[in-house]
């Protein structure tokens, strides 16, 4: 059953995608702001409709209280491209920091800079950020939320990561609260996997850390909250913690919870 959901919802995912982004190109670069985000926020939608019933994965995003009215930083925790798709929901005019990569994809890639997502050169290294710090204070001086993944990278349930740079120069210069971001969507939908898997993938908006740290104090306080939260997401889901003596378990998967006690609370779709 749970190939043949895969196989179903990837088939729909994608064809949702390709088929949203022909139909809307000739409208999209000429709508106003508004309309380009209730198109982005439908498709977004629509994908997590079609996780939950096509693949039996429900979304749950809880904590949006403690999301700062105005500019704000988020961080999240990334294992999945769900969390993208949630992030699109909940968060008011994001801005996400995105390899560039993603911006040669045909029509996405001009539906992303139209949007104003930035990008960033992996292969610049600390090169790329002058050029990241820029298009972010932009951003922020428009009013929109900066959307940023610490790890810079999809990363496996259990995986130990260092935390990139990026995120303390854009907290120590834009001089912003960061919303901390925990989750457990690499259970159910695995980077570069093709399997997805039923159950309930949950997300959690932490309390926000306040400008003014410095670098280590600021890393270890925002990874501290991530990676406690996320285990402790993954393990009410039925993951079992390898330990510091490992990466993680990529195969490891949770049981179904789509019948869980989650199903009253808050859901992204």
């Amino acid at each position: 059953m749970t190939l043949l959901r895969s196989i179903a919802f990837n088939v729909l995912f994608y064809g949702n995608l390709t088929l949203q982004l022909i139909f809307w190109s000739p409208f999209f670069f000429f709508c106003s702001e508004a309309t380009g985000w209730r198109i982005v926020r439908n498709w977004a939608r629509s994908s997590l409709w079609l996780l939950e019933h096509v693949a039996g994965a429900r979304s749950v995003l809880l904590g949006r209280e403690h999301l700062p009215q105005g500019s704000a930083i988020v961080a999240a925790k990334h294992q999945s491209v769900w969390e993208i798709l949630a992030l699109l929901v909940a968060v008011d005019r994001p801005t996400f920091i995105l390899k560039k990569e993603l911006l040669s994809i045909p029509l996405f890639g001009a539906f992303a800079r139209h949007m104003g997502m930035i990008p960033v050169d992996r292969a610049k290294g600390r090169g790329t950020i002058p050029q990241m710090m820029e298009a972010a204070k932009g951003a922020i001086a428009n009013g929109r939320r900066i959307i940023i993944f610490p790890e810079g990278t999809r990363t496996a349930p259990g995986d130990a990561v260092e935390y990139r740079q990026g995120v303390f120069r854009l907290y120590e210069a834009l001089d912003l609260p960061v919303v901390p971001v925990a989750l457990n969507s690499g259970l159910y939908w695995g980077r570069n996997s093709f399997m997805k898997r039923s159950g309930t993938i949950r997300g959690d908006f932490l309390d926000p850390i306040g400008p003014g740290l410095d670098r280590r104090r600021f890393l270890d306080t925002l990874r501290t909250a991530i990676e406690t939260r996320s285990r402790e997401l993954m393990a009410e889901a039925g993951w079992i913690d390898p330990g510091p003596s490992r990466s993680g378990a990529p195969d490891s998967h949770p049981a179904d919870t789509t019948n869980g006690p989650d199903q009253s609370r808050e859901t992204t779709s």
